[in-house]
């Protein structure tokens, strides 16, 4: 399979100012089919920094994409870069400036002079048309190798990548099938605790496997190589089996499952419905829930002792057979976050502390996925 890498060009992105989205939505789509990448890099706006980065990267891969640069002002270089970096000059194409002066009299604009330096390209290049903006694109060979050089607003990039990028390369490098991708969804446990059970598995070169940490959850993702969906399917269900049977019931779900979408099914399959009483939440359980059920809720940013919290919630629940009532009340101390936890089902009640010592300012996210978790076990268990 051809190796790709991408350059995210901008000294705005290097500064913070804004996020580099590209770099994430164009390895998704090569990725989809079956192009790999290895490296991704953002720079800024210096022509000769350009340069050298575009070399380097035409040595270790088959397709280069830049994303940026290509505007009408001083500080767009990436033409004069491209034009460096493949020893040629920049070409004034006519075509292209009758263009922009179109482009810019359909949108009711008026053209600039500097707008005619977009008009100038690689001599080696073969223009693109963008037909949603005024920025021409283009794309030049490197002896077996490609550059394509893609404007920086997102939805440009996205249509010339659908439209010109992407067929191209199906053809050029006979690109058939592509990398399919599970993800099992694990809560409960630690990333220390479930590489230890499936650490064996990271090391596998196709399918591969591989960990994301979020507060209160990890993502394994399974990864394959494959002609089609369905041979994929072949590589990654022995291994998807694997790992299931390895974190057991600390997986909830794969792909688009949700915490709650789970929690929601277990509910309904039982009949049962959910209230939740949140302190210091901020309402996060309550609206997460409501996205997928009827529930009711009262949110506060109060304290409550503990004992309260109970009590509480067994005085809603008052014995009602069809309903479940989940309390949930997070505490910050000098080093931690704790999270108090109490419910009362039809059949019994259970009460529990999660401890989070991670940055503040996740404990929201932690606190709702370890509730949601909590109560996930309880329908479990009495199922």
């Amino acid at each position: 399979m051809p190796r790709a890498e991408i350059i995210a060009i901008g000294t705005e992105l290097l500064l913070g100012e804004i996020q580099d989205t590209n770099t994430r939505w164009i390895a998704r789509q090569l990725r989809d089919v079956g192009i790999d990448i290895f490296r991704a890099t953002i720079i800024g706006d210096n022509a000769t920094r350009i340069a050298q980065v575009i070399r380097e990267s035409l040595e270790r891969c088959d397709i280069l994409i830049t994303t940026g640069g290509l505007g009408p002002t001083v500080d767009d270089p990436t033409r004069e870069a491209v034009a460096l970096a493949t020893d040629c000059e920049l070409e004034f194409h006519p075509e292209l400036w009758i263009q922009i002066q179109q482009r810019f009299k359909r949108y009711k604009r008026p053209v600039s002079e500097n707008n005619r330096q977009q008009a100038f390209i690689p001599a080696k290049a073969i223009a693109i048309e963008n037909p949603v903006g005024t920025a021409p694109a283009f794309y030049l060979k490197s002896g077996k190798k490609v550059i394509f050089c893609l404007p920086g607003v997102p939805h440009e990039m996205e249509t010339l990548m659908a439209d010109q990028v992407l067929p191209y390369l199906k053809k050029a490098f006979r690109l058939q099938g592509g990398i399919y991708v599970r993800v099992l969804h694990v809560t409960g446990v630690g990333e220390s605790q479930v590489d230890e059970w499936i650490g064996d598995l990271e090391k596998l070169a196709n399918p591969t496997v591989g960990l994301m940490a979020h507060p209160g959850m990890i993502d394994i993702r399974i990864a394959a190589k494959a002609g089609s969906p369905d041979d994929a399917e072949i590589l990654i269900k022995p291994i998807e089996t694997l790992i299931r049977n390895a974190v057991g019931d600390n997986c909830y779900g794969a792909d688009q499952d949700s915490l709650e979408g789970v929690v929601a099914l277990l509910c309904r399959n039982r009949n049962l419905r959910l209230e939740v009483l949140e302190y210091h939440t901020d309402g996060e359980l309550l609206q997460r829930l409501q996205t997928v059920m009827a529930c009711r809720g009262t949110t506060s940013s109060d304290s409550i002792e503990p004992k309260e919290l109970a009590k509480q919630v067994r005085q809603i629940r008052n014995n009602e057979g069809d309903l479940i009532v989940m309390g949930v009340s997070l505490v910050k101390l000098s080093d931690r976050h704790d999270l108090h936890l109490s419910i009362s089902t039809p059949w019994g009640d259970y009460d529990g502390v999660r401890g989070y010592g991670g940055p503040p300012s996740q404990a929201n996210s932690f606190a709702i996925n370890a509730a949601l978790d909590f109560v996930r076990r309880q329908l479990i268990a009495e199922s």
